[in-house]
């Protein structure tokens, strides 16, 4: 099944996190790891976004527009294909029935507060908010490029391309793997300056096993580190296609604790 959307004003979030933390991944998945300072790590991102005009090509006419979060693992699949796998998903609460009859994803419900920073000429400050009992906020502003703690992926463009340029998501549903092909055409990025002044919500969809320090300086807390790197896109037209014959079943498996009433595609 073959859906088309635009992608406004989506806020890319990164950090790299100890592996040594991470629950590990569905079989036939694996992380994408780097070494650095003694350690290995993967990487994981934070997207926030509205999600416009959201459509089958067969029904036109039929078009949803909402604010989703999700939050995804880099990991590579049987192929040694670069993919993500999405940890967590969430969508208003009118999406949700829609998210899950439809393209089968178990998203969540969230309170969102999203700023229009394309439509914003000059360029000032925002501010992101979710909440789903404990909260995520975020404010950012247009930067230089930069790149803050966590394994070099050499210069900023290549540091882009390693996020995006993935044609691969794999999402966990009732015990089964499905894949999303998607096709991700080159588009405005705009580097800048973020700040998470309140991570609850983070900790709560993915804590980490032995917790960390929580350090400062854009980690926002709950075991969390600092952010490597963020960006905004202000649109993203894309095309994406669930495959129902690509699902892989999974044997049973003790659920993640906090996790599992949040994670999504």
């Amino acid at each position: 099944m073959k859906l088309r959307t635009r992608v406004l004003d989506g806020l890319y979030l990164n950090w790299a996190l100890p592996a040594s933390g991470l629950p590990e991944p569905p079989p036939s998945l694996r992380y994408e790891r780097h070494a650095w300072q003694g350690s290995e790590w993967v990487f994981a991102s934070v997207l926030l976004f509205r999600q416009q005009g959201l459509h089958l090509p067969l029904v036109p006419f039929v078009r949803l527009s909402y604010p989703q979060l999700n939050l995804r693992l880099y990991v590579l699949d049987d192929d040694g294909v670069p993919s993500v796998f999405f940890h967590t998903v969430l969508v208003p609460g009118w999406v949700v029935p829609a998210a899950r009859a439809v393209g089968q994803l178990p998203a969540a419900a969230a309170h969102f507060r999203y700023p229009p920073p394309s439509r914003q000429v000059p360029a000032g400050s925002w501010t992101w908010r979710v909440r789903r009992g404990s909260s995520l906020r975020v404010e950012a502003s247009q930067a230089s490029p930069r790149v803050g703690e966590g394994p070099a992926l050499g210069s900023w463009d290549d540091t882009v391309r390693y996020f995006r340029e993935r044609s691969r998501g794999y999402a966990e549903v009732a015990h089964e793997l499905r894949r999303v092909e998607t096709e991700q055409p080159r588009v405005a990025v705009w580097p800048v300056a973020a700040e998470v002044a309140d991570a609850g919500l983070l900790a709560d969809c993915l804590p980490l096993a032995g917790g960390g320090d929580g350090r400062g300086g854009g980690g926002g807390g709950g075991g969390w580190p600092p952010l490597h790197s963020a960006w905004f896109c202000p649109e993203i037209p894309f095309t994406f296609e669930l495959s129902v014959a690509a699902k892989i079943e999974l044997s049973p498996r003790m659920p993640q604790a906090a996790a599992s009433s949040r994670s999504g595609l």
